[in-house]
């Protein structure tokens, strides 16, 4: 679908600061449509990267779980049920509506055990995946060189699972950029000016799916 007014305003303010990521556009397009596909159908992001891109998959997540730049109203009817509950009028004060995410990686206990039991080095976010991901969730993997063989294994666990793979590279994709369903090519020569280049652009697709369910600006 295309973008509406307000994310067309918020695409072309990452333009005004960042011309050179025109190009990615169409491929942002593709990202907050698969996105809206996943939550409206109740489903969750899975997002994964080694180093500085684990950071950034571990950041979306938070993103996304509170509000960013909106006003993030409860549902209505999850607002009533915290009625007569234990801090219930406190809660509906102050929690937020959340858009689900999950960074792969993060269960310390079950990442060892894999690497400890597994003969098969870099699967442990598959394997992880593999216990949680359902049909129409979103896989978003991060990795400047698109080669990362433990995102690689990733992304065909999403699609044996019948979800959406998303990679997010440098310039030259790399195997990911031709294994996952939705490409993302970040210029840059350097690990560095990649990994600017997808805060960027990663920032902006969390603009982009706040705003679809969220339109208010938060005070």
């Amino acid at each position: 679908m295309p973008f509406n007014a307000l994310e067309q305003e918020i695409v072309a303010e990452m333009l005004a600061r960042r011309p050179d990521l025109a190009p990615m556009t169409g491929a942002l397009e593709s990202v907050h449509d698969a996105l809206v596909r996943c939550y409206d159908g109740g489903g969750t992001l899975y997002t994964a990267g080694n180093g500085g891109s684990h950071a950034d998959a571990v950041h979306i997540v938070g993103e996304l779980c509170k509000s960013f730049e909106r006003r993030r109203t409860l549902d209505p009817a999850f607002a009533a049920a915290l009625d007569g509950l234990p801090f219930g009028e406190e809660l509906r004060a102050h929690l937020e509506a959340g858009l689900r995410g999950v960074t792969l990686g993060l269960n310390s206990a079950l990442k060892t055990a894999v690497e400890n039991d597994s003969p098969l080095r870099d699967v442990a976010f598959a394997q992880e995946l593999n216990a949680l991901m359902r049909p129409g969730d979103v896989l978003l993997v991060l990795s400047t060189s698109g080669n990362a063989p433990n995102c690689r294994m990733a992304v065909s666990v999403a699609k044996a699972k019948g979800g959406v793979s998303v990679a997010m590279t440098g310039p030259k994709g790399g195997y990911l950029a031709a294994e996952a369903d939705i490409a993302v090519k970040a210029p840059g020569d350097s690990t560095k000016a990649i990994q600017e280049a997808h805060a960027t652009l990663w920032h902006t697709v969390c603009c982009l799916i706040e705003a679809h369910y969220f339109p208010e600006k938060r005070c």
